[in-house]
């Protein structure tokens, strides 16, 4: 079976694993304060280019986005998202459980576009009796998007000034980042995510990592944060476990090692649908690829491969996504590519 269903559906990359367990009989101090996480938050820092900021470990990507985002905002404010980021659509309520809303935008492929968040607060607080209201308190938005698209620099720099004019915190979902940073179509470094947003967080768990994820954030703009991931469930007693492994996956680059091989297999993948006819859903350069294929078609694929549906199947054909790894082999791609030449008829390739 050929698994492109989601990209933590093994363990860890080899070389993650051997630091864990090169590291595993060594006695440390608990809750992250350890020489691998101390070592790592420096190592992290450096690449990112910045001395003013910090760097905090977390177990999963919603116990991350709960924590920041409560932290970030006052009881009475909200939090701007585009309709399908993974805080409204697949995090189970967890902002509206921590008593925030979640106040939406129109969704471009997963982007926000600047002009509809400053129409968006233009309008807000055009209304007289906006203090009524829950309110913007800050922007939240994922690189790359649920889409698997990309902002370009110059749409970052613009909701930056946005955000600045009207003093909302810039948050940024990088679950999949090392796929945005490495996939060849940008003009975004860790550099200008690292300047550009008041805090972030880099991937771990989707990108080669057993567990984990490392928020970047500026110095003073998460106070008594500690407690605050305390009071959410979101500090490993262990945290050596997590640090250990981010100080390996910058140590010599592993994670623009796993993130652009995952993407030139999706690439690969994306090429050899269109050659066969089957043009994606959007033009993703990162490891998430979308397509709408005829049922019959999925049922055959669904013999020799896990993927997934992108919503509910349809009467005659169904969006699905496929999702690549560091895992993922050129051998293993030419077999679904062979295996959808196999069962196409000539009606199947829409016109």
């Amino acid at each position: 079976m050929i698994y492109l269903d989601i990209d933590y559906n093994s363990g860890a990359h080899p070389q993650i694993l051997k630091a864990l367990v090169c590291t595993n009989q060594e006695c440390n101090a608990g809750y992250g304060f350890d020489p691998f996480s101390e070592e790592a938050k420096k190592l992290i820092l450096q690449k990112c280019g910045r001395r003013d900021s910090e760097v905090f470990f977390f177990i999963g990507g919603t116990q991350t986005n709960m924590t920041v985002i409560t932290a970030l905002l006052r009881p009475y404010q909200g939090v701007l998202a585009a309709e399908s980021a993974h805080i409204n659509v697949h995090e189970a309520g967890a902002i509206e459980a921590g008593g925030h809303k979640v106040l939406t935008l129109p969704q471009h492929n997963g982007k926000i576009r600047v002009d509809e968040l400053e129409a968006y607060l233009e309008n807000f607080y055009g209304d007289d009796t906006w203090p009524h209201m829950v309110s913007p308190g800050m922007l939240y938005i994922t690189h790359p998007t649920e889409y698997g698209a990309i902002y370009t620099l110059n749409e970052l720099e613009q909701i930056r000034q946005v955000c600045d004019n009207y003093n909302l915190p810039l948050y940024l979902d990088g679950a999949r980042l090392g796929y945005a940073l490495y996939c060849g179509d940008t003009d975004v470094t860790l550099e200008d995510i690292a300047r550009l947003c008041d805090a972030f967080y880099i991937g771990g768990t989707k990108e080669g990592l057993l567990l984990g994820e490392a928020v970047v954030a500026r110095k003073g703009l998460l106070p008594n944060f500690f407690s605050i991931m305390k009071q959410r469930g979101a500090v490993l007693a262990k945290g050596r476990v997590i640090g250990a492994q981010f100080l390996e996956l910058f140590k010599e680059d592993l994670l623009e090692q796993i993130c652009s091989h995952a993407v030139q297999m999706a690439l690969l993948i994306r090429e050899g649908f269109r050659e066969r006819g089957f043009a994606p859903m959007i033009e993703s350069p990162t490891n998430q690829q979308f397509f709408v294929l005829p049922n019959r078609i999925i049922d055959e694929l669904e013999k020799i491969a896990r993927f997934e549906y992108w919503g509910p199947r349809g009467e005659i054909d169904t969006a699905v996504r496929f999702v690549t790894t560091y895992r993922t082999t050129e051998e293993e791609v030419m077999q679904l590519l062979d295996t959808l030449s196999e069962v196409m008829d000539t009606e199947d390739v829409p016109e």
